[in-house]
């Protein structure tokens, strides 16, 4: 139907505010209240450069961002501005040896430009954070992939950790990440997938035993489901630690399909969104 005039509607106002009172049970009160608790959450991407072997591996952040989007979830996006450990030419696997960059210049590719400080983030302006893998998180974001169990966390990655769990906001981590949830949250419960590589399969995993040498709980993840037709694996999976609101999934941790690594995202993402109770 075509819109009412703008007339008809102010001479109806009257009459509308009367419907409206007697449909809902609380008044126009419940109806302010109702659309208070739909309002999307506002959930931080903490990203640790562009790129796998040096930063944030590119396909876990955008199906972070897909699934976000596709939560209805507002999204901001966060870096630290410090330089890279180094730099990894991509085609030949090694370190290029002249080359210098920083992390949050690098995460605005990733961000299409669109990125703040990580100094800027803080919890009463987000309902969630979330921190996507790549090596950039062992690398940049701490330092487990030199010092491994002795490692050190960058210091703005710390206080937002501690600060969302303090705050009792969910973060979500996925691949390598949990290493940070597991260094600064003592007796989180996280998982990278399985503790043993099966035959290549889960080539990360001894980053399991160096999760319970950080004092955090390691959580194997089975098959979620199973039958004579078909079963769904561990990269389907994603952990809830509900007692610290901590959301993990092993996504590349596991050599798998790329539909896979981003299905195990989506169960991750749909969980945080879901303890935010937005």
């Amino acid at each position: 139907p075509a819109p009412l005039p703008s007339a008809m509607l102010t001479s109806r106002g009257p009459a509308l505010c009367t419907a409206l009172r007697l449909a809902a049970p609380g008044g126009l009160a419940s109806f302010h209240s109702s659309a208070q608790r739909c309002r999307a959450a506002r959930v931080a991407v903490v990203l640790s450069g562009c790129g796998v072997y040096d930063g944030t591996e590119i396909h876990e952040a955008s199906a972070v961002l897909v699934h976000l989007s596709r939560g209805g979830a507002e999204v901001h996006m966060y870096a630290p501005d410090v330089p890279q450990m180094h730099v990894i030419d991509h085609c030949k696997g090694q370190p290029a040896e002249a080359e210098s960059r920083n992390v949050l210049v690098e995460s605005a590719r990733i961000a299409r430009g669109k990125i703040a400080s990580l100094a800027k983030l803080t919890t009463a302006d987000h309902d969630a954070v979330i921190f996507p893998g790549g090596f950039g998180a062992a690398k940049n974001l701490s330092t487990f992939a030199v010092d491994g169990k002795d490692c050190k966390v960058n210091r703005e990655v710390e206080r937002v950790l501690k600060d969302f769990h303090k705050a009792g906001k969910p973060i979500g981590l996925c691949c390598i990440s949990p290493v940070l949830a597991a260094k600064v949250l003592s007796g989180a419960e996280v998982t990278v997938g399985h503790e043993e590589e099966e035959g290549g399969k889960w080539p990360y995993a001894g980053t399991a035993g160096a999760i319970k040498e950080l004092g955090a709980k390691h959580c194997v993840k089975e098959a979620a489901f199973a039958s004579a037709v078909f079963s769904l694996t561990p990269f389907y999976e994603a952990h809830v630690d509900t007692k610290n609101k901590v959301v993990t999934t092993p996504a590349f941790m596991c050599e798998t399909a790329l539909h896979h690594i981003f299905d195990g995202i989506g169960a991750m993402v749909k969980n945080v969104l879901k303890l935010t109770g937005k």
